[in-house]
């Protein structure tokens, strides 16, 4: 069976946890591992019309078959961490999850220095969760690791060593990846980036499997792309004309007002690129047409929808397999056997 990727195309807030929850409940992924930079992102599901957020464990938690690992590129707060066993406990997940014993822990320092440095928290707009510094201790090597924290113990594993012994064994595993292809240290709108790489070579790093491994990339698009915080933003809209629209949303992690554009044809066909995208999943259709609100069969969207689709398509260059019309888990059109 197939390992896949799934990561955002945008500046993060793409729905990739929409995404990610319905291929876990879809396709049964017998492991369910995160990548990506830490609590910084965070990623939102509706299940049963209730809404769940979660920054550190992996989005496809509601599959309850599934093993769900956190990688060792991943940054780790001890506290977000029971915090989310907790509120995701009706799904059983602490029985379930496993830590990479080389995770790099966020402590409170971290989070005081995240918010208090001007640069980072003002200039930057970071979130304040620490994920920069820990970081930044992390590459000084002087950053505590999982397996120095005792209450984390019955928690640790070698991720890498459980998600390849996976493939070996032909099972199939699911991997997400956090923030988005503009958040990229590298490959972002640098400096008003996040504290890592988020492309899916990085997500494929943070949880131990080598690019031979991975068979495809799903990178997920808005259909009107949103950005937190500072930096460039060239199709960005006014708060005005995002009123007008319906566009208003806040930021899952900060609670702060996303930055609404138009989407970016050409951003995004680099995105993919550089991604090594085999196929695109689209969110929030409804908000470009609202004809388009719940419906699951692509022969039905209304022919502005299907038009807007035809184009991504089109100057992406890579098919759209996955189109999200509405914020329920069922709300999709899956077009996976066709493209």
């Amino acid at each position: 069976m197939p390992s896949y990727i799934v990561v955002g195309g945008q500046w993060g807030d793409e729905g990739k946890g929409s995404i990610i929850a319905y291929l876990a409940l879809k396709d049964e992924p017998e492991i369910i591992a995160r990548g990506g930079v830490g609590t910084n992102a965070g990623h939102s599901v509706f299940i049963n019309g209730r809404k769940y957020a979660v920054r550190q464990l992996p989005t496809g938690f509601m599959q309850t078959k599934a093993r769900l690992l956190v990688g060792a590129g991943v940054l780790v707060d001890p506290g977000v961490f029971f915090h989310e066993l907790e509120h995701l406990k009706d799904f059983n997940v602490a029985e379930r999850v496993g830590i990479d014993y080389r995770c790099a822990i966020i402590e409170e320092k971290h989070k005081q220095l995240d918010r208090s440095n001007s640069y980072l928290h003002e200039k930057i707009g970071t979130t304040g969760s620490g994920c920069g510094p820990a970081n930044a201790d992390r590459v000084m090597r002087k950053a505590k690791l999982a397996k120095d924290i005792p209450e984390l113990e019955p928690y640790l594993t070698d991720v890498a060593q459980e998600i390849n012994d996976a493939l070996d064994e032909g099972k199939l595993v699911l991997i997400e990846g956090t923030q988005g292809f503009g958040l990229s240290l590298y490959y972002g709108t640098y400096p008003y980036v996040t504290s890592k790489d988020t492309t899916a070579s990085a997500i494929a790093s943070d949880v131990g499997i080598g690019p031979t491994r991975v068979d495809d990339v799903i990178v997920v698009f808005k259909s009107f792309p949103t950005r937190v915080g500072e930096g460039p933003f060239p199709t960005e809209m006014s708060h005005e004309d995002a009123e007008r629209m319906g566009l208003v949303e806040y930021g899952t992690v900060t609670g702060r007002r996303r930055r609404v554009g138009w989407f970016d044809f050409e951003f995004a066909r680099y995105s993919a690129r550089i991604n090594g995208a085999t196929m695109l999943a689209v969110t929030m259709l409804d908000k470009y047409d609202k004809g388009a609100f719940g419906i699951t069969d692509y022969d039905k969207l209304p022919k502005r929808a299907k038009e807007f689709i035809e184009e991504i398509e089109e100057m992406v260059g890579i098919p759209v397999g996955l189109i999200k019309t509405g914020p329920e888990l069922e709300h999709i059109i899956d077009r996976r056997d066709v493209i």
